[in-house]
């Protein structure tokens, strides 16, 4: 592990967090991270935000009615092509006779669908660094035992789940509504470019919604893409996943707003689109690599949130209740979120 640099006196506010323009805490770390704030071990990042008292509160004030939708993909929802060439999911089926008895084996590359990115997938990509400082080498060695390391494996976030108030963004009902209202800008867009989803955007939806976020909400952010992706034909489909690894898509502008925002506000933060943000980055660093590797703040990438969208718009709120257990696997990259909203 890297050596601790020197950290900076930072007053913390009532949120228990530091303004965002005292990021890095400390001298010589990379861009806005915020390494050292919950101690030199912390694997849990945004996700120390979720307290119990957070928890409860979002549980009394948004479960009504006890309506439950899914927001996972099918594991098997990219079976004929994936994109960034990641393995497609299979299915061993096979009877046990004599009994009366099945069982079955499944492979799959546990970002092939719905999925939280975990502190071991991206980080600061000059420094070579994610979250605390942790290096390549830390990842992959061994102790004395000879056992595999498990440090910022997504084991930590099973442990008690990706649990609290969830707002939804429905940005793909309010960009329709601005085309039809004749914005041009809102008009040419393609999911399957590189389109940025400017904050500005963001708030405007919420206002449109009279959405509230509040501080440790899980932001779920509906851009299109899914809907567009369900509109293609294998072959469109076929050409796109070949692509690789010139693949692009529409998400969230690398913005200091966005990040500033995010900071300000968030547990976590997900979409519906491979990468979250818009692919590839318009700036010389990612998203990922702020989030996390700098924050240890959970990104979400093709949550199924048709179904959820739809909900909303009956209810006419789209704040819920979210209950999500990533998989228990020791020093595991991602997961399946396995994720449900609760109203």
């Amino acid at each position: 592990m890297s050596t601790p640099t020197k950290a900076r006196e930072i007053v913390l506010n009532e949120n228990g967090i530091p303004p965002f323009d005292s990021l890095p805490l400390r001298e010589g770390d990379p861009k806005l991270s915020a390494w050292g704030l919950y101690g030199p071990d912390d694997e849990l990042g945004t996700l120390n935000r979720l307290t119990d008292e957070r928890v409860a509160a979002a549980a009394k004030s948004e479960i009504r009615t006890g309506a439950r939708v899914s927001m996972n993909w099918p594991l098997n929802a990219q079976q004929n092509g994936s994109f960034f060439n990641r393995r497609t999911f299979d299915q061993d089926l096979f009877r046990k006779p004599p009994r009366t008895v099945n069982d079955d084996v499944w492979a799959f590359n546990s970002q092939g669908s719905s999925q939280w990115d975990g502190l071991r997938h991206f980080g600061y990509q000059k420094e070579k660094r994610f979250y605390n400082g942790i290096t390549m080498e830390d990842i992959h060695g061994v102790d004395e035992h000879g056992r595999k390391t498990t440090v910022n494996g997504i084991q930590a976030w099973a442990e008690k789940g990706i649990v609290g108030r969830g707002v939804l963004v429905d940005y793909h009902t309010w960009r329709q509504w601005q085309a039809e209202a004749g914005s041009i800008r809102h008009q040419n867009f393609d999911a399957f470019d590189t389109t940025p989803i400017p904050l500005e955007d963001i708030q405007a939806c919420l206002a449109a919604q009279g959405t509230e976020v509040k501080f440790g909400d899980i932001l779920l952010i509906r851009s299109g893409w899914m809907q567009a992706h369900a509109s293609k034909t294998p072959s469109e489909l076929a050409a796109l996943h070949a692509a690789f690894p010139n693949h692009r898509f529409v998400g969230l502008e690398q913005s200091e707003a966005t990040l500033r925002w995010i900071w300000e506000h968030l547990a976590a933060v997900a979409g519906d689109q491979p990468g979250l943000e818009c692919w590839p980055t318009q700036q010389p660093w990612s998203l990922h690599e702020v989030l996390l590797a700098g924050w240890g703040c959970p990104i979400g990438e093709l949550f199924h949130l048709e179904r959820l969208a739809e909900h909303c718009a009956r209810e006419g709120r789209w704040s819920f209740f979210v209950a999500s257990e990533p998989c228990c696997v020791d020093g595991g990259v991602a997961s399946p979120p396995n994720i449900l909203a609760i109203f």
